[in-house]
């Protein structure tokens, strides 16, 4: 058994002075480490101490990456089989499980080469309810390197494609379980979202993606991009299926930081009985900035302009509500736009200080650390920083950069900027029920070919998160439904409602599911 840390040497100490630009001379620096040894002594008792990990279950093999042969879209980054409870609302299911996702034994590599050789230990909490609710997991999911990205063409084993049309993307970055899903692999997946990741990639291959209330579905187990955005939730053949594994997956878990402050009023287990409910008398509100985009409303941000087909696709499902007998209103949120710059500001600088920095960790939270995976991301993120693909590199350049020279500034003022966006959707909220509105407003672009350049590469990247984003900042739920296509290429509609108010959003995409 290893003894433990090690005294260090006094280089380096002066190193870490320098770093910190302490002032200290080489006397100063040797006398501060005469004084460490009882320091070093604490932490070597914590090395003989064993700390409780969450418990696996029920048994399971390593499983296999799939040949193309058997992975035609490249879907799935791993094939198993385990089998959970002989009963339970989950029987019959088999589930794809996104590649962030812990599942004890199974290789995990979140998209990302730079970290590929990583088997985790444990269970992610929603894994076990899985398992216990009777469902067989068949698979890990291909995600976007590093689950951050909105397109098709980021993951260490080539791009993920549509299947509805193969060489148009299929979003991101859950975008394995929608394509397992949209190919008829699976009735159900698992996927993450920290600006549209499940909604996104659900929307463009045409089944049904739920981002759930922040804090709703507990996140333990899962690889963490940034502490504030992240959210993990179900993905479906229909939103019944989703209303039903939202059932098993949500709920208290008091692993999860992100749960802290919530009451147990909010933990309701009974979204299924929203299925069939209709949405006579739900009052609609259509978000007019949601419509329409253009650049001369982005103004130097570069994201494509709405598809007018898009805008009336979507219109055109809105109005079929209005026979189910749902009340119609149009709705204004102007810092809706702005919510993405906020957005921004959390995601970039953020990320870089939690998911790499951080070791995808961080500090200054209670809850459950898994160490093993600590460690590995430790030494990959010092060893391997060469395999990050160009999106990682530019997003850490960039979040490095603005709290190196600007002190994160810009971050603690998107985090108090949060605020502002929330309070103005919750004012709408006090007119409407829920707030629709297209979630990607224009259709699929084209995979980048191997050769695309840097801008092309980078530009497909990110192009397509106009209306999903602000959603992660403010914590209320969100689903994407189908309501159409063109030319083979999917027309999802987003529907947001108060937070915690999971089952209203529901109902309603059920409601418009069935028109």
């Amino acid at each position: 058994m290893p003894r433990g840390p090690e005294m260090p040497t006094l280089q380096m100490l002066m190193d870490i002075a320098d770093e910190f630009s302490m002032g200290l001379s080489k006397d100063d620096v040797k006398s501060h480490l005469s004084t460490m040894s009882g320091a070093i002594e604490h932490f070597r008792v914590l090395d003989s101490l064993v700390e409780v990990n969450p418990v696996v279950k029920y048994p399971r093999t390593p499983g296999y990456r799939p040949s193309s042969s058997e992975n035609p879209f490249n879907a799935w980054y791993w094939k198993t089989s385990i089998k959970g409870s002989p009963e339970g609302p989950l029987k019959g299911y088999q589930l794809g499980i996104k590649d962030m996702v812990s599942v004890a034994g199974v290789p995990m590599m979140n998209g990302a080469r730079a970290i590929e050789g990583y088997t985790p230990h444990i269970d992610a909490t929603i894994i076990t309810r899985i398992l216990d609710a009777g469902g067989e997991i068949v698979g890990k999911t291909a995600c976007a390197d590093f689950s951050f990205s909105g397109g098709g063409h980021t993951s260490a084993y080539g791009p993920i494609r549509n299947p509805r049309k193969p060489t148009h993307s299929p979003g991101g970055s859950s975008k394995g379980s929608a394509v397992a899903i949209a190919s008829g692999d699976v009735p159900l997946a698992i996927g993450g979202d920290q600006g549209g990741s499940i909604r996104i990639p659900a929307s463009w291959c045409g089944v049904v993606g739920h981002k759930p209330t922040y804090g709703l579905v507990p996140y333990t187990g899962c690889m963490a991009i940034e502490m504030t955005l992240d959210h993990v939730g179900p993905m479906g053949n229909s939103v019944a299926n989703v209303a039903k594994l939202l059932e098993v997956i949500s709920g208290p878990d008091d692993l999860d930081p992100r749960q802290y402050g919530i009451k147990s009023k909010n933990f309701i287990n009974d979204f299924s009985s929203a299925i069939g409910k209709g949405c006579s008398g739900i009052r609609i509100g259509v978000l007019k900035e949601g419509f329409g985009q253009t650049s001369e409303i982005w103004g130097k941000i570069n994201l494509p302009d709405s598809d007018p087909i898009v805008d009336n696709t979507v219109k055109s499902a809105i109005q079929s509500l209005q026979k189910t007998g749902a009340k119609i209103s149009d709705i204004s949120v102007p810092l809706h736009i702005t919510g993405l710059s906020i957005w921004f500001g959390v995601a970039v600088e953020g990320t870089t200080e939690f998911m790499f920095k951080g070791y995808g960790t961080g500090t200054n939270w209670s809850g459950y650390y898994d160490i093993a995976l600590l460690e590995h991301l430790a030494k990959s993120y010092k060893t391997r920083a060469q395999d990050f693909p160009i999106t990682m590199k530019n997003l850490i350049l960039t979040g490095e950069y603005f709290k190196r020279y600007y002190n994160g500034r810009y971050y603690a003022k998107a985090q108090n900027l949060r605020r502002n966006l929330s309070d103005a959707y919750d004012a709408a909220f006090e007119e409407v029920d829920v707030i629709v509105m297209p979630t990607i407003p224009h259709l699929p672009g084209t995979i980048p070919e191997p050769d695309a350049d840097f801008d092309e590469y980078m530009s497909k990247s990110l192009n397509m998160i106009n209306n999903t984003p602000q959603f992660n900042l403010t914590g209320h739920p969100a689903i994407t439904v189908p309501c159409g296509e063109h030319n083979g290429l999917p027309i999802g509609i987003q529907i947001v409602g108060r937070r915690f108010d999971d089952y209203t959003v529901l109902q309603v995409a059920d409601s418009l599911e069935k028109i």
